[in-house]
């Protein structure tokens, strides 16, 4: 959702009083609330005409709304049997439903990182690398930030090589949760983990953790790294996004954050940003990017990162199509 859609939102649920909003926030994830919550704060005095829009949109979209399904579950398994028979649709069912066979971890998705890191900081990797596969991959990362080096690395060389979760194993993490499971030993195997997990959170740790990391993994095994790193999408491997993709991306993103985060950028993606600008954005981008002085490499790094996740998130809305198996193949 860009900033518009969120104050939309915002403006919508403020609208609604306080018992609707919170029935509403009841079926929002983690990082939604979050984010509404934030832009909610941030918001003063709303114009009228600017409420009526919303209205009139809000009105527009549910009176295009119909329930087609009675229980969409059901339909779904029922579809993808039909259509690629039981074993290869039960593989899909089992990743499209995992979610709620796991809900007792859905409450570490609440908790701040460094509690969460706090609650964990004492337990053994593997059983932290378990953990760790069911986040979100920046909340992953956060909480491993707070960790000590040794920790981070022994941590992610385990995710890295995680071959799924078993529920007997799932059961070792009531030591640091109240309840992890509620299925038993009828659940199967939770398909977690992996070189491409890995990858995604170390994606979001910065250039020294990063390095740090990799490091550590290439004396232990240096074919799991190289695998790795062929799965990780830094900054700079934007330039293999074709003109759509930058398109798309560049309107999702503040023109100020983009200053700061071409400040790190190679000329060849700096070139490849402006051609995909009108001439007098780019234009006004190439005399930003001089007049700006130094800025720091944390800015630089974290800004980078925002437009990572944007990446990602287009990614997942279809808006950007990314092959599956490397960094290196988009189509």
């Amino acid at each position: 959702m860009d900033d518009q859609g969120l104050e939309n939102a915002a403006i919508l649920l403020m609208s609604l009083g306080e018992e609707q909003a919170a029935e509403v926030f009841k079926h929002l994830a983690p990082k939604e609330v979050q984010r509404l919550g934030e832009t909610i704060a941030k918001m003063k005095a709303v114009p009228r005409e600017r409420l009526e829009q919303v209205m009139d949109k809000f009105n527009t979209v549910a009176s295009e709304q119909h329930m087609l399904v009675a229980d969409t579950d059901e339909y779904v398994k029922s579809v993808l049997r039909k259509a690629l028979g039981d074993d290869k649709a039960n593989l899909l069912i089992d990743r499209i439903m995992q979610g709620s066979d796991v809900s007792g971890l859905e409450s570490l998705k609440w908790m701040d990182s460094s509690a969460v890191a706090e609650l964990l900081r004492n337990e053994h990797p593997q059983i932290v690398a378990a953990i760790l596969v069911h986040l979100d991959f920046d909340q992953a990362s956060s909480i491993l930030k707070a960790f000590t080096e040794r920790q981070r690395n022994e941590v992610m060389i385990r995710i890295a090589t995680l071959d799924g979760i078993q529920p007997i194993a799932l059961k070792d993490l009531n030591e640091v949760m109240s309840k992890v499971l509620a299925g038993g030993d009828k659940l199967k195997k939770a398909s977690l983990g992996g070189v491409k997990t890995a990858a995604e959170i170390i994606n979001l740790m910065g250039n020294a953790v990063e390095t740090s990391i990799l490091d550590y993994i290439r004396e232990t095994d240096g074919e799991l790294a190289q695998k790795i790193q062929d799965n990780m999408f830094t900054f700079d491997d934007l330039i293999k996004l074709d003109d759509k993709g930058i398109q798309s991306l560049l309107k999702e993103v503040q023109s100020e954050s983009l200053v700061i985060a071409l400040k790190g950028a190679t000329p060849e993606l700096r070139e490849r940003v402006f051609k995909n600008m009108s001439s007098r954005a780019a234009e006004t981008l190439r005399e930003d990017l001089e007049s700006r002085g130094p800025v720091r490499v944390s800015e630089v790094e974290a800004e980078q990162k925002e437009m990572l996740k944007t990446v990602r998130r287009l990614v997942d809305e279809g808006q950007i199509v990314m092959a599956s198996g490397g960094a290196d193949e988009f189509v």
